[in-house]
């Protein structure tokens, strides 16, 4: 989903062409952070859980 966002930003950024009443490039960015807090939200979570963890062997 964040890079259908991030493509649809940029598709809005040439259509739009920097018109400031056109608010879809800041929309698309609010939507991107957005997700990227619930991801890692989604992460702490599962760490602290301990459904998600480390296995590589020098950690």
């Amino acid at each position: 989903m964040v890079l259908i966002s991030l493509g649809s930003s940029l598709v809005f950024l040439f259509v739009d062409r920097g018109d400031p009443s056109k608010k879809r490039i800041l929309y698309g960015l609010g939507f991107r952070v957005t997700l990227g807090a619930i991801i890692l939200v989604l992460i702490i979570y599962g760490i602290s859980t301990g459904q998600l963890g480390n296995v590589a062997p020098w950690g």
